[in-house]
């Protein structure tokens, strides 16, 4: 069984602002060829899952309309980290000393004052990564928080302790990864 991993087009927002949970459309022609691209690769009785987001659900849409077969579902385990305060800010807006607050405590840490953690993050990733079932692939369709995450529990890594131990890299907007998992 394969998870793949989708990240949404590019969003409509502008460079530079945080906007995590912030329900943002995506770009309708990066959405739909991003879901042109997707139609081919995804085998038949794949299972599509989105974050309830606009931007994911978009592009869940898209391939609905050309996989037919591919019914989706929303799952709001799969919406990105929520920033709290620091939602439709710019980041450079942000001071340096609640960045570095985050960053000093990473794992634990309400990111914006009344965000989420990460580890929160974390926790509620793997809660649907456990559910996964096979034998058929599942396709999520989500956010770069969620594709860290899910890097990590693949991993088998449940805790993290400083920022250092957060993956860098995620797929571009509209790009992919596929976990083997079985």
């Amino acid at each position: 069984m394969n998870l793949w991993l989708v990240r949404h087009a590019t969003p409509l927002v502008e460079p530079g602002i945080c906007y995590g949970r912030q329900d943002i459309a995506a770009d309708v022609a990066a959405t739909a060829e991003c879901a042109k691209s997707l139609a081919i690769l995804i085998p038949a009785a794949t299972r599509v899952v989105s974050s309830p987001l606009q931007r994911c659900e978009q592009l869940a849409h898209v391939l609905q309309g050309l996989r037919p077969d591919l019914a989706y579902k929303t799952d709001p385990r799969l919406q990105e980290m929520d920033f709290g305060n620091w939602e439709g800010r710019a980041w450079q807006d942000i001071a340096p000393a609640e960045l570095q607050a985050w960053t000093d405590g990473f794992a634990h840490h309400a990111v914006g004052g009344n965000g989420e953690s990460t580890m929160q993050v974390m926790a509620r990733v793997a809660s649907a990564f456990d559910e996964l079932q096979g034998p058929n692939d599942t396709l999520w369709i989500t956010h770069a928080g969620v594709m860290r995450a899910t890097e990590l529990i693949a991993r088998g890594v449940r805790q993290i302790s400083h920022a250092s131990d957060w993956p860098v890299n995620a797929p571009a907007y509209g790009q992919w990864c596929k976990l083997d998992l079985i």
